[in-house]
């Protein structure tokens, strides 16, 4: 939201917004261009007749004071998908969908174009080496990259985000079940995929991950009118530590590694040329492309030990990450820590879908917060249950979060890969300190 927020400033507009917490970076982002609230919280008398929009975010509640008075005098009312096709309805709109590598190929893509000086509108959804903002908005571009969330648009538009896009050119890199408090069922969930396929416009071009098979059956099937490129996981083999890319021109060395980055790069490599780049320049610039914010992001690394952190968190990516890793560095111990932190994972139900997703890693780590699991407000999660899940033995399990940073003080960190994976923060460990430790 707060980048949307300087996105439209940088256009021209004039932006309000209200939030009840506000935090680093987007604080200082947004009070160094003058559009920090003067305090927090919701106040109704904010919200005036002469407000040409509103922009509802996921953490607003259906009952948030300014969200009443904007219906009350009949504001327009934007989620923040719907908000991003009417700024873009009059573009070439590209959309990356898929449960898992969507910001990782929609930052390659936005890399290449850069590195090639070509100018596109964009919305993805981590921080890119070399970007000020992660929403740009322009009167002028003729193409918008936009990264495709299947979760809710706002919480009065239950409608997934990528069913608002319209997209002219859609990519899907995989589908497997997520978001389990909205989407109850598997069935339930792939059907969301198969209606945003539906949703290219006629004549439109869909690139598809065939490695998947229910995708690959659902872009068979549809009965929309488009093109369909199918793609999968181009040839690479890995030596010394570096990962070799096979290109026309021969092999490539290049920054991301593990058989899920090499299978993005594919997707990302269709979707460029249909925007007009060509596969030797593709190729050029992608060789540089060292990875989104916290997207298997090396932390530090000296000739002992090497640590990475990952947003990983759905089963797929924790599997297909650790395997990564174990790839690259076959003859190093790999330590693979994982916070259950999300609805899906904290739910003894889905907790079945890890089986096997750390089996790659020689130490197998899982820390998840009780309190997370309160706050959340879902049924208790046993260390049994978690234990049963993994389907491993020497699985370690950590509810505290003082004891598991000591457990990483303690570590023996000679010939070894530490592996971060989450989308919280372990309780509040402190990278800085832990890398200063170690």
């Amino acid at each position: 939201m707060h980048n949307l927020a300087l996105a439209m400033y940088n256009k021209g507009y004039q932006v309000t917004g209200s939030d009840d917490a506000i935090f680093e970076p987007s604080k200082s982002r947004l009070e160094n261009k003058g559009l920090l609230p003067e305090e927090l919280g919701w106040f109704a008398d904010k919200i005036t007749s002469d407000i040409d929009a509103v922009i509802l975010g996921m953490h607003a509640k259906e009952d948030n004071p300014e969200l009443q008075k904007a219906k009350e005098l009949g504001l327009k009312i934007y989620s923040y998908p719907e908000f991003l096709y009417e700024q873009s309805k009059n573009k070439t709109r590209v959309v990356i969908g898929g449960s898992h590598g969507k910001t990782t190929i929609t930052s390659m893509i936005l890399h290449v174009m850069q590195y090639h000086n070509i100018e596109v509108d964009y919305m993805v959804g981590a921080q890119l080496e070399g970007f000020d903002t992660m929403v740009h908005l322009t009167q002028e571009n003729d193409f918008i990259v936009l990264e495709g969330d299947e979760y809710l648009s706002s919480p009065i538009d239950r409608r997934p985000k990528f069913h608002l896009y319209k997209p002219n050119i859609a990519l899907l890199s995989g589908i497997a079940w997520d978001h389990i408090n909205v989407f109850p069922t598997y069935e339930n969930y792939l059907e969301q995929f198969e209606v945003f396929i539906n949703q290219i416009t006629n004549g439109g071009i869909l690139i598809y991950n065939e490695e998947d098979k229910d995708l690959k059956t659902l872009a068979e099937n549809t009965t929309n009118p488009i093109r369909k490129i199918p793609y999968g996981t181009p040839d690479y083999t890995v030596e010394n530590g570096t990962t070799l890319l096979a290109t026309p021109e021969g092999d490539m060395p290049i920054e991301v590694f593990g058989k899920h980055n090499l299978n993005n790069l594919n997707g990302a490599k269709w979707i460029c040329q249909n925007m007009g780049v060509d596969e030797a320049d593709f190729y050029e610039a992608i060789a540089s492309f060292k990875g989104a914010s916290k997207r298997l992001e090396k932390i530090s690394e000296n000739s002992n030990r090497v640590i990475y952190k990952d947003f990983a968190h759905s089963p797929s990516k924790v599997k297909a990450t650790t395997d990564a890793v174990k790839e690259q560095y076959p003859n190093r111990t790999l330590i693979a820590c994982l916070e259950l932190h999300t609805y899906s994972s904290l739910n003894a139900e889905f907790l079945k879908e890890y089986g096997s997703t750390l089996n790659s890693a020689n130490v197998a780590v899982v820390f998840y917060s009780p309190e997370a699991v309160k706050i959340k407000r879902l049924d208790e999660v046993t260390e049994e249950q978690i234990a049963n899940s993994f389907n491993r033995n020497d699985l370690i399990i950590y509810t505290n979060p003082k004891e598991f940073e000591e457990y990483l003080y303690k570590l023996n960190f000679k010939n070894t890969v530490l592996l971060l994976m989450s989308s919280g923060n372990y309780g509040g460990l402190d990278l800085e300190i832990l890398k200063a430790k170690i």
